[in-house]
């Protein structure tokens, strides 16, 4: 076990000269939209938690179970990669030209075309029409409990000399989700939003920053086939800090957040950020819940 481990992550850094490096632009204002896992058909999987590296695709959009006026993906082309939880070491195996989609003016994935000849398998998302792309190849993650990331950037965006970079992929310019493959423990970010008594309410927004920086939105959601509760699922959260954050919207103007035993209060702009320390779960269950009432 520990030869192959050792062999996983020497292969994961080799793995990282194999991509070429576009020329890098101004540095981005944060992206809209979000990015998750499904599988080949678009579908959630339970907890994010996956049988087989194959079985995982990566999808795009405004966020599963956003409001219809949610912003998706800005238009463009944009490369993936899959990382262990920290980001520093690269288990994608093949160039990050061949790591590449198109996304069109509604935010969802339409193309590996960019990609060429050693672009990546496809399904189609059954929901809305877009395409699914496979993320294997990528090896197996050092991390012992079985936990992957996923990043999603501009191509154009790449930028191997920026600070915090991790194999080109700036965590400020990325949008990142997390999944695990043959995982024993459940470790979970939950926002739930309600009025005070009141019952709890769907498709409000979480944005969720990782321990690296990077961002995604995640929308609470009534799913019961994947165990969603009316709550915002953050999956597979890596040990270490993380950051929720919610804003006044429409449905939620905030009178404050629980998470822990603390009481937070909006800033002038209507804007809460709760910091979650998350620690090392090697197996069970573990909820964090960061609770929002609405006014």
């Amino acid at each position: 076990m520990i030869r192959k481990l050792v062999c996983a992550v020497a292969a994961g850094v080799a793995a990282a000269a194999l991509w070429s490096m576009p020329a890098s632009s101004a540095p981005l204002l944060q992206l809209s939209g979000a990015i998750f896992t499904t599988d080949v058909t678009g579908a959630p999987v339970n907890l994010n938690h996956y049988a087989a590296k194959q079985d995982v695709y990566l999808n795009g959009g405004p966020g599963i179970n956003a409001p219809d006026d949610a912003a998706g993906l800005p238009a463009g082309i944009y490369a993936f990669q899959v990382t262990d939880p920290s980001g520093k070491t690269l288990l994608s195996t093949d160039p990050v030209g061949c790591r590449r989609v198109e996304v069109d003016a509604s935010g969802r994935f339409v193309s590996i075309a960019p990609s060429g000849a050693c672009a990546h398998a496809t399904g189609t998302d059954a929901e809305d029409g877009g395409i699914t792309v496979q993320l294997f190849p990528y090896l197996d993650t050092p991390n012992n409990g079985g936990e992957y990331k996923v990043w999603l950037t501009p191509y154009d965006t790449l930028d191997s000399p920026a600070p915090g970079n991790r194999h080109g992929f700036v965590p400020a310019d990325s949008k990142t989700d997390n999944f695990k493959v043959k995982a024993r423990a459940i470790v979970e970010i939950d926002t739930r939003f309600s009025r005070h008594g009141g019952p709890f309410i769907d498709g409000l927004a979480a944005e969720w920053t990782d321990t690296l920086g990077a961002h995604n939105v995640k929308y609470s959601e009534y799913n019961p086939a994947v165990l969603a509760f009316h709550e915002a699922h953050v999956e597979a959260a890596e040990a270490g800090l993380h950051k929720i954050t919610v804003t006044d919207q429409v449905g939620c103007e905030i009178d404050d957040v629980h998470y822990a035993g603390q009481t937070f209060l909006p800033d002038a702009n209507g804007s809460v950020t709760v910091p979650i320390t998350v620690k090392k779960h090697m197996s069970g269950d573990h909820t964090y819940w960061v609770d929002v009432q609405c006014v």
